[in-house]
């Protein structure tokens, strides 16, 4: 089987999209056969996967950096390798440049387009375009792109519901993420290193948060809570691990809520082995956001057995049980700082939570990418079995 995965970042810009799609590409190839991966060129960047990338041109987004704005027609000889190649399968993660290109390449090949979608679209829309209007109308294209393909997955059933809502009319089949992450021998030592390295006693309550430092990531609210707690003398350490358009703003904030010193701010950490010593770290892991649908950082944090606190009934939230597999609170600073003090107080509780969420929610990429194969031999084999009558 040969598949092509389309889409708009990938490394060195990385966000939970890219994260599938980079996994996707990595456990086909090392399985199933040749998948490669089609996103355009980031200059002064040269691809070291284990399977093969194809960039095509670019230019930087004037309005979300540093994401780059694609420009396959104008990347002939990409477009012909890519023209020429014997795809079976070409799988979209974006109605944008990379998918309209895909749905192209699929078309003259007369092969499926399967599409994902990941994102809540008209909140990235609004954030850009200022304009409910405008933000409606970029929405409606989407929903168009999503509507003329053959197959739509989504990542889970509230993200299945978001694009319903949107008003797509079809299909959709719910393919769950996954994380690279395992839990590591040297779980202990890596606690050591990290307490040694960010001047942390031992004795310390650590929680973390990890992804953009964007506000749809609802990250005010957080340093709102530990606002709080430090007012009612609670005593925590919190690690930021992430860049994005409102870091200035968001240390500006941290300065003026007077708590510099319950926050550690790393910036934006690329290493992933570094990553899993955060959440192995971490006593709690903190993500109200209720923008995103099935962040991969969940996971993350449950393939450490570190246990999250999420907004209840957000898509984020979704398999998450409170004082079960994780912690739910209401979307509201006095509930999330109420809510922390009142978990952390019992270590014991948080291990037990934490150990629940490494065997309900986490979920290899390997074991994610056997399913997304044994679909698409499903479809191959329908579109093969009409072929012949």
């Amino acid at each position: 089987m040969i598949i092509g995965q389309f889409n708009d970042s990938f490394p060195p810009i990385m966000d939970g999209v890219a994260n599938v799609v980079k996994n996707y590409a990595y456990w086909l190839n090392k399985k199933y056969g040749q998948s490669c991966v089609i996103t355009p060129i980031v200059p002064g960047y040269k691809d070291n996967e284990a399977f093969e990338v194809y960039r095509y041109n670019s230019l930087p987004s004037l309005i979300k950096k540093p994401y780059r704005v694609g420009l396959p027609d104008l990347s002939g000889r990409v477009k012909k390798k890519l023209e020429n190649m014997n795809f079976d399968i070409i799988h979209t993660h974006s109605p944008f440049s990379a998918g309209v290109f895909a749905k192209r390449i699929a078309a003259k090949k007369n092969i499926p387009v399967i599409t994902t979608f990941h994102s809540k679209l008209y909140d990235d829309f609004k954030q850009i375009l200022k304009s409910d209007t405008v933000s409606k109308m970029a929405l409606e294209k989407a929903i168009d792109y999503y509507n003329s393909t053959d197959y739509v997955w989504t990542v889970n059933k509230g993200t299945a519901q978001t694009l319903k809502d949107y008003g797509y009319r079809g299909n959709i089949d719910i393919v769950h993420n996954g994380t690279d992450f395992t839990y590591p021998a040297d779980y202990n030592e890596r606690k050591k290193v990290i307490d040694l390295e960010l001047n942390i006693s031992s004795s310390d309550t650590v929680l973390l948060f990890t992804g953009q430092i964007i506000w749809q990531k609802n990250i005010k609210l957080v340093l709102q809570a530990i606002k709080i707690l430090k007012s009612e003398h609670v005593k925590l350490k919190i690690i930021f691990a992430g860049e994005g358009n409102a870091k200035k703003e968001f240390l500006s904030l941290i300065n003026q809520y007077n708590i510099k010193d319950y926050v550690i701010y790393l910036g934006l950490v690329s290493d992933r082995e570094y990553l899993k010593s955060l959440f192995a770290r971490a006593d709690l892991f903190v993500f109200p956001s209720i923008y995103d649908n099935a962040p991969i950082v969940i996971q993350e944090a449950a393939a450490l057995k570190c246990p999250s606190i999420l907004i209840k009934d957000s898509n984020s939230a979704e398999g998450v049980v409170h004082n079960e597999n994780g912690f739910l609170c209401e979307n509201d600073a006095v509930h999330l700082s109420k809510t922390i003090k009142e978990v952390v107080n019992s270590k014991e509780n948080l291990n037990k939570v934490g150990n629940n969420a490494y065997h309900s929610l986490y979920r290899t990429w390997e074991i994610v990418v056997d399913e997304v194969y044994e679909k698409y031999s499903y479809i191959l084999k329908n579109i093969n079995s009409k072929k012949r009558r």
